[in-house]
């Protein structure tokens, strides 16, 4: 590995320990996620609990949270501590506007997450993260994990002239290209919008890699050719670093939030014909800049 990407990596782990006097934070990887415990999501949370959930989400960008009994309104008052909530992009008639549910068995032939993406980042204003709740797992060692991975240190990863070079462009997300060809509804308005190849988390000001590949069409200061190389490059390095992911094994009455700024996540459907169950609810976020 090249030592920019080294003093990139160290530059993270070698950061001192935060400390918290509401709750405990067990980092999962030295670069990204923790397990957070002493919370009672079910109750309302203090203000100093709040706030210092905030400071471990800044930190860590995925949270874990276990063995928690949550109603839906629980679930969405927890998120509303955090922003205003967005709501779900197709809801089915009848059910609650901000809550979506996340499920698979042996029927589906797809899954909702599969794949490395951040969520709705075609949208004008993609959501500041989101808290999926699961409730229902499939069995003991039958899979269904999901991935994250940290869009900061892919960023501080790449080589100087690389970040020199993407620096100023701006990349194409097209909200049609998540349908993989199907049609989607005719009161689906199709988001298209392009946002910074490098963006600025808009708490930290750190920046980040802004791209990935299952909504991204294209990079519009590039030709089409130099486009796809320089998006599928970008793409692998997300994938195959290894440094840059955690692994959260789902075990029932598990929420995780993640901050879907600077992460993306990865669903894995391992799991079929096993079932699993659960609901998100995601927070309303900022347009992405320079």
């Amino acid at each position: 590995m090249e030592q920019f990407a080294l003093d990139a990596i160290e530059q993270v782990t070698t950061r001192p320990p935060e400390v918290y006097d509401t709750i405990t934070v067990e980092p999962l990887t030295p670069v990204i996620g923790a397990e957070v415990s002493g919370l009672d999501l079910a109750k309302e949370l203090t203000d100093d609990q709040v706030a210092e959930v905030k400071r471990a989400f800044l930190r860590h960008h995925v949270l874990v949270f276990r063995d928690q009994t949550l109603t839906g309104e629980d679930h969405k008052r927890v998120a509303g501590c955090f922003g205003e909530l967005h709501p779900v992009t197709l809801p089915v008639e009848g059910s609650d506007p901000h809550i979506l549910d996340i499920s698979a068995d042996k029927n589906s032939r797809a899954v909702a997450g599969h794949g490395w993406h951040a969520d709705g980042t075609a949208d004008l204003r993609p959501s500041l993260g989101s808290m999926l709740y699961i409730t229902r797992t499939p069995e003991p060692g039958c899979g269904g994990d999901t991935m994250f991975a940290n869009m900061h240190l892919a960023y501080e990863m790449l080589s100087p002239a690389m970040k020199e070079l993407l620096d100023p462009m701006t990349a194409v997300h097209d909200g049609l290209l998540a349908w993989e060809g199907k049609t989607p509804p005719p009161e689906y308005d199709v988001p298209v919008h392009a946002h910074p190849v490098i963006a600025r988390h808009p708490d930290t000001g750190r920046k980040l890699l802004y791209i990935n590949g299952v909504y991204v069409s294209h990079i519009e200061q590039l030709s089409k050719g130099e486009s796809r190389a320089v998006i599928d490059m970008l793409v692998k390095h997300i994938t195959n670093t290894a440094l840059l992911h955690c692994r959260v094994r789902w075990t029932p009455n598990t929420l995780v939030f993640w901050d879907n700024r600077c992460v993306q996540h990865h669903a894995i459907w391992d799991y079929f014909p096993h079932s699993r169950y659960g609901q998100r609810v995601a927070i309303r976020g900022h347009r992405p800049t320079a």
